[in-house]
């Protein structure tokens, strides 16, 4: 029996064949590259998937879940997603805006009546939209989260403390805590927790089943990866830093198989299976530029890529490349990378994981991805370049040194007690055995060696967080008044 094809069918038949060759050209180049990468940055394990025209092309774990064994990194290893973890909750909220129960520029406050900031009228006015766009007026707060031992509430509770850095809406200063604060409004309006929510309306439907909202939900899986730091040249392992705390920033956990399902589903336009999840309207309003980010609040990675214009959408950072519109994130814990990038207009997105602190080699393998699947070729050694980025062949500063044959004023046991910083917390110093030891909130802990004057410095036993200086300072009464650390001053609470 003869088949009969058409001219058309012919020429449709040709071009999947051809297409899927130079496919398998590009990812095994690809393959190839990421294999090189990883010779020079040395994470112990990595994965990456590439979505292409609607399909997974590509998805491979590389080495070993923690260093030393031979656990392999497979297409089902779990990693963190950290701060990748922020374009979910806002496709999250873009589901409850398509369900008639919110709007983008609604307050806050009317969700959320118990946030309050110090500056009322911040409180007043603070969106929905303006929770996601690192806008605020409020800077930095980590030490809530990372510093302190308190509750995703009280955290936030806190921010009341926080004096704003600058007028709403007027520049950028990435907040983790709003994000928080967004997911406290999808349980507010859902019913549900965050994670709930986003496992009934995203992960489910896109067949996630392998993905999580919090650490503490893959602590019993056994394929996940573990976290690992470089100190003084060697990489080790170190326990996992915990986000559920601020859950909605960054605290979720997927496999390489998963998350490529997600970036297809970001390429499809917000539809799976036919059936649009986010409405077309509400799903382009992701993307959309909503805040200039400047230049000194951007990645480090512009130096290369020379970007006219760098803007920061809901839960995506963004930037020209070519001429082309590339949305992205990175997600980083200490010992933990991920990055999502895509750009729509290709039909391109990758996603990157990896188990040692900050590899940049996640954003060398995304630009390697855009410049195959929009050029044919890679236009950069995009790992070597980056490597020089960050490890600049400068001469390592010295660590200064103390001062010879200087005293301190006071005796050992005048140091001993609790000093407190309304906003930052507690800082205990004691003694054991005859070494002075100090705990910030329960969450930095370490000992204490003489440096010079009234100066001590301290060394945490998480290695990876490094020294830190403790200074001792007198009140005009000439008693010992607070200790200065982390340029804020603790007071001593006098019993």
């Amino acid at each position: 029996m003869k088949l009969k094809f058409s001219i058309t069918q012919i020429l449709v038949i040709a071009f999947i064949s051809v297409n899927a060759q130079s496919h398998t050209e590009k990812l095994n180049e690809l393959d190839a590259y990421i294999q090189k990468g990883i010779e020079l940055w040395k994470p112990p394990g990595f994965a990456v998937t590439v979505v292409k025209d609607g399909d997974i092309i590509f998805k491979k774990g590389y080495g070993v879940t923690t260093l030393g064994t031979n656990k392999n990194v497979d297409e089902n290893t779990l990693f963190g997603c950290m701060s990748t973890t922020k374009a979910f909750v806002a496709a999250g909220l873009a589901m409850l805006i398509d369900d008639g129960k919110l709007n983008w520029d609604n307050k806050a406050i009317d969700y959320l009546p118990e946030f309050q900031l110090k500056d009322p009228y911040l409180t007043r006015e603070i969106t929905i939209r303006d929770l996601l766009t690192h806008r605020t007026g409020l800077g930095n707060t980590d030490y809530l989260w990372s510093m302190m031992t308190i509750s995703s509430d009280s955290a936030l509770y806190k921010m009341r403390e926080v004096d704003a850095s600058y007028s709403l809406r007027s520049s950028y200063i990435y907040q983790n805590l709003m994000y928080l604060a967004a997911g406290k409004v999808i349980e507010r309006v859902s019913g549900k927790t965050w994670g709930e929510f986003l496992k009934e309306r995203i992960f489910q439907p896109l067949g996630m089943n392998n993905t999580y909202a919090l650490l503490e939900q893959v602590q019993p899986i056994e394929n996940k990866a573990d976290a690992h730091y470089e100190i003084d040249g060697e990489i080790i392992k170190i326990g996992q830093m915990s986000a559920d705390k601020i859950g909605p920033a960054g605290s979720m956990w997927s496999s390489i198989n998963d998350i490529g399902k997600w970036i297809q589903f970001l390429l499809n336009k917000g539809a799976k299976d036919g059936k649009q999840l986010i409405s077309p309207t509400i799903f382009q309003e992701l993307f959309k530029p909503q805040q200039i980010v400047p230049a000194s609040q951007f990645y480090p990675t512009q130096q290369i890529t020379k970007p006219n214009w760098t803007t920061y959408g809901l839960g995506w950072f963004q930037h020209d490349y070519r001429g082309k519109m590339v949305q992205f994130h990175t997600g980083s814990l200490a010992g933990m990378v991920a990055i999502a990038g895509m750009i729509p207009e290709e039909n391109i997105g990758v996603y990157v994981m990896g188990n040692l602190d900050h590899v940049e080699l996640r954003h060398a393998v995304m630009y390697a991805v855009f410049d195959l699947f929009m050029d044919g070729k890679i236009t950069k050694d995009w790992s070597n370049e980056l490597y020089a980025l960050y490890h600049p062949e400068t001469e390592k500063q010295k660590e200064p040194e103390p001062i010879k044959d200087s005293q301190s004023s006071f005796e050992t046991i005048e140091l001993i007690g609790t000093y407190t910083n309304t906003q930052y917390g507690s800082v205990e110093i004691s003694k054991k055995g005859n070494q002075l030891v100090f705990n910030i909130n329960d969450t930095l802990l370490g000992s204490m060696s003489y440096w010079h004057y009234d100066t001590y410095k301290g060394v945490v036993d998480k290695k990876e967080f490094g020294t830190a200086m403790f200074s001792f300072i007198r009140g005009a009464d000439g008693k010992l008044s607070y200790l200065e650390v982390f340029g804020e001053k603790f007071m001593l609470n006098r019993k």
